[in-house]
């Protein structure tokens, strides 16, 4: 967390020249408070969306193979029905299901971020780094020794893009 967005561009500035790319840097605040040049954050900062994508199969993945069971119990006149029936009705009532959650988890504020949310308000910027686990201490430490006014956060579990 930032005090406001000066000090968010001078710590964006500060984790450039150590090769930290702006495309691993996303700031967040309230939706009124312009960011200027800073890096936005995008939808799957900002929402709950990959949390719904991957809610949705638990719930759409039973439900096709109860359709798919039903078809199978008591097919409908002129179609002939399988034991693979329900195989596929499952298949499609989970994609049918991440589908449907993602679009309502768009819509939704990004659970892990609830506990920035009173910071936010009061118009500080979060500021969310993508770096390998290696260089986090190494990172911090910078962040930490330029600027005496951020607070760290926490860390997010391993991507394995940035291993």
């Amino acid at each position: 967390m930032l005090p406001d967005v000066a000090a968010a561009e001078a710590a964006l500035n500060d984790l450039l020249p150590v090769r930290i790319e702006a495309r691993h840097i996303r700031c967040l605040t309230t939706r009124d408070m312009p960011l200027g040049d800073l890096p936005e954050a995008g939808t799957l900062q900002k929402s709950d969306l990959v949390h719904g994508i991957a809610l949705g199969p638990t719930i759409g993945d039973p439900g096709g193979a109860l359709v798919g069971a039903a078809f199978l119990v008591a097919p409908p006149h002129g179609f002939e029905s399988q034991a693979v029936t329900v195989l596929i009705a499952a298949v499609v009532g989970a994609l049918f299901g991440s589908w449907a959650s993602g679009l309502v988890a768009a819509r939704v504020p990004n659970s892990r971020l609830a506990m920035f949310a009173r910071d936010r308000a009061a118009g500080r910027i979060l500021m969310m780094v993508d770096v390998p686990y290696t260089k986090l201490a190494r990172i911090r430490a910078l962040v930490e020794s330029r600027h005496p006014d951020a607070a760290a956060g926490g860390v997010e579990p391993t991507i394995p893009a940035f291993r």
